[in-house]
Protein backbone atom coordinates (compact mmCIF):
# COMPACT_ATOMS: atom_id res chain seq x y z
CA UNK A 1 0.00 0.00 0.00
CA UNK A 2 1.58 3.36 -0.71
CA UNK A 3 2.27 6.07 2.03
CA UNK A 4 3.68 9.76 1.47
CA UNK A 5 7.76 9.78 1.07
CA UNK A 6 10.14 12.14 2.20
CA UNK A 7 10.46 14.94 -0.46
CA UNK A 8 7.08 14.92 -1.80
CA UNK A 9 4.67 17.45 -2.24
CA UNK A 10 0.40 17.07 -0.91
CA UNK A 11 -2.33 19.21 -0.83
CA UNK A 12 -3.01 19.50 2.91
CA UNK A 13 -5.86 20.61 5.31
CA UNK A 14 -4.24 22.70 8.18
CA UNK A 15 -6.01 22.29 11.47
CA UNK A 16 -6.22 25.12 12.96
CA UNK A 17 -7.09 27.27 10.25
CA UNK A 18 -11.31 26.88 10.04
CA UNK A 19 -11.72 30.23 8.67
CA UNK A 20 -9.81 29.23 5.55
CA UNK A 21 -11.54 26.16 3.75
CA UNK A 22 -8.57 26.23 1.17
CA UNK A 23 -6.21 23.13 1.22
CA UNK A 24 -2.54 23.86 0.80
CA UNK A 25 0.42 22.46 -0.42
CA UNK A 26 2.72 20.56 2.04
CA UNK A 27 6.00 19.06 1.88
CA UNK A 28 6.73 15.75 3.60
CA UNK A 29 10.23 16.07 5.94
CA UNK A 30 9.66 12.99 7.75
CA UNK A 31 11.40 10.15 7.38
CA UNK A 32 9.70 7.16 4.92
CA UNK A 33 10.00 4.57 8.05
CA UNK A 34 8.39 6.62 9.99
CA UNK A 35 5.89 8.18 7.03
CA UNK A 36 5.18 3.67 6.27
CA UNK A 37 4.59 2.84 9.99
CA UNK A 38 2.91 6.20 11.62
CA UNK A 39 -0.71 7.28 11.35
CA UNK A 40 0.98 10.68 10.86
CA UNK A 41 3.43 12.56 9.09
CA UNK A 42 5.62 15.60 9.31
CA UNK A 43 5.33 18.50 7.04
CA UNK A 44 6.29 21.81 6.19
CA UNK A 45 3.51 23.97 4.44
CA UNK A 46 4.17 26.15 1.56
CA UNK A 47 3.04 28.99 0.19
CA UNK A 48 3.31 31.67 -3.03
CA UNK A 49 3.98 34.36 -1.28
CA UNK A 50 7.45 34.64 -1.70
CA UNK A 51 8.58 36.51 1.90
CA UNK A 52 12.20 36.28 2.01
CA UNK A 53 13.05 35.02 5.79
CA UNK A 54 15.96 33.07 7.14
CA UNK A 55 13.62 29.89 7.96
CA UNK A 56 11.86 30.09 4.29
CA UNK A 57 13.50 28.17 1.18
CA UNK A 58 12.11 28.92 -2.36
CA UNK A 59 10.88 26.12 -4.14
CA UNK A 60 11.02 26.86 -7.93
CA UNK A 61 8.26 26.02 -10.52
CA UNK A 62 8.36 22.01 -11.22
CA UNK A 63 10.17 21.45 -7.59
CA UNK A 64 8.63 18.76 -6.86
CA UNK A 65 5.75 18.95 -9.00
CA UNK A 66 5.37 22.56 -8.25
CA UNK A 67 2.73 24.35 -10.97
CA UNK A 68 3.77 28.17 -8.77
CA UNK A 69 7.08 29.27 -7.81
CA UNK A 70 6.99 28.46 -4.14
CA UNK A 71 8.04 28.64 -0.59
CA UNK A 72 8.48 26.49 1.88
CA UNK A 73 7.48 27.74 5.45
CA UNK A 74 9.71 25.89 7.36
CA UNK A 75 9.10 27.96 10.86
CA UNK A 76 5.50 26.31 10.87
CA UNK A 77 6.82 22.19 10.55
CA UNK A 78 4.03 20.65 12.19
CA UNK A 79 2.52 16.66 12.51
CA UNK A 80 -0.75 16.25 10.80
CA UNK A 81 -2.98 12.93 10.56
CA UNK A 82 -2.99 11.16 7.17
CA UNK A 83 -6.46 11.80 7.25
CA UNK A 84 -4.96 15.62 6.17
CA UNK A 85 -3.52 14.92 3.56
CA UNK A 86 -6.82 15.10 0.72
CA UNK A 87 -4.52 14.41 -2.62
CA UNK A 88 -1.03 13.76 -3.66
CA UNK A 89 1.74 13.37 -4.40
CA UNK A 90 2.64 15.73 -6.93
CA UNK A 91 5.19 14.99 -9.52
CA UNK A 92 8.15 13.86 -8.30
CA UNK A 93 10.15 14.93 -5.39
CA UNK A 94 11.67 18.01 -4.20
CA UNK A 95 16.18 17.64 -5.09
CA UNK A 96 18.56 16.31 -2.09
CA UNK A 97 19.93 19.41 -2.00
CA UNK A 98 16.88 21.46 -2.02
CA UNK A 99 15.97 18.82 1.05
CA UNK A 100 19.08 19.68 2.82
CA UNK A 101 18.33 23.54 2.65
CA UNK A 102 14.91 23.16 4.31
CA UNK A 103 16.87 20.98 6.88
CA UNK A 104 19.12 23.80 8.07
CA UNK A 105 16.01 26.33 7.73
CA UNK A 106 13.80 23.96 10.08
CA UNK A 107 16.81 23.92 12.35
CA UNK A 108 17.00 27.42 12.27
CA UNK A 109 13.61 27.66 13.33
CA UNK A 110 13.65 25.81 16.30
CA UNK A 111 16.86 27.43 17.28
CA UNK A 112 19.68 24.94 16.55
CA UNK A 113 22.94 25.90 15.41
CA UNK A 114 23.42 25.37 11.92
CA UNK A 115 26.85 24.28 10.27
Amino acid sequence: MPYPRRGEIYLVRLPGHPADPKARPALVVSMDVRNRLANDVIVVPLSTTLRPAPTHVELSVGEGGLKQASVAKCEQVTTLDKSFLLRGPFAGSVSPAKMREIEKAVQRAIGMAVP
